[in-house]
């Protein structure tokens, strides 16, 4: 009687984990003892940030008005709805303070748009050393933030090489190990792959679909639902920010 056929959850398994289990686990430890480190590592002047994107957000439209709550009675939503595009968000949270910083919030999310991104996030604090955790989706091993990086770093741009040709930026796997280099004021730390959940910023974005992009809310416009998000950022920040007591301490799952 125990058994519920009738629900589920999705699960999925990282190919790293199956293929590479050492390389998994190190991965996953450097990450857990950042996050561990990052209050520390703040105080010193080294931010520590979680950055992605959350792409296709949709403005949604309720066709009519919702009925209010009343003593005894739920609100009630209307079901039919009317599409005014998508929009996305590329954001950085920093893990000691919980703050998130410079969002940008447009409908793409090219390379161009995640290093204009990254330049504004530095610009909050030109002259700090950062951190910054993310997945290993290719805009994330760019060409542009490579040069980005060199150029933060004062690293001088010819010896980077040609794309797909030689040199650094070679391959995205030359790209990423230039990226990872601990002697660069700006580093990246990539959680393994299909472990997205590693990234603190995933679970904000979490809370701001149920806190905004939940179904109560209703967007006339993609502006709309843009400005909306804005204006909560700038909320959260305010009243809600603090750190993630972040409990997982890298030590894998029993199978």
């Amino acid at each position: 009687m125990d058994i519920k056929v009738h629900q589920y959850k999705g699960w999925l398994i990282s190919k790293d984990k199956i293929n590479k289990p050492e390389e998994f686990k190190q991965q996953t430890k450097v990450v857990c003892e950042i996050y561990k480190n990052a209050q520390h590592l703040e105080e010193k002047g080294t931010h520590v940030l979680c950055v992605d994107e959350k792409t296709g957000i949709q403005a949604i439209e309720h066709l009519n008005l919702s009925l209010p709550i009343k003593p005894g009675q739920v609100e009630k939503c209307e079901q039919e709805y009317k599409r005014h595009g998508t929009s996305g968000l590329i954001a950085s949270r920093n893990v000691a303070t919980g703050e998130i910083i410079a969002p940008l919030i447009q409908p793409t999310r090219t390379e161009i748009d995640f290093v204009e991104h990254l330049k504004n996030v530095i610009e909050v604090d030109p002259k700090a050393e950062y951190i910054l955790v993310m997945d290993q989706l290719n805009t994330h091993k760019s060409e542009s933030l490579v040069n980005f990086v060199a150029e933060q770093c004062n690293i001088n741009k010819e010896t980077l090489g040609i794309k797909g040709k030689s040199g650094i930026l070679k391959s995205t796997n030359t790209r990423a190990e230039f990226l990872k280099d601990e002697t660069h004021r700006i580093r990246i730390i990539y959680t393994p792959k299909h472990s997205s959940w590693l990234n603190q910023i995933e679970i904000w974005f979490s809370i701001l679909t149920r806190r905004l992009l939940n179904r109560r809310y209703s967007f006339k416009s993609a502006k709309m639902l843009e400005e909306k998000i804005l204006q909560f950022i700038e909320y959260y920040n305010i009243s809600m920010a603090k750190p993630f007591k972040w409990t997982y301490a890298g030590k894998l799952l029993q199978e």
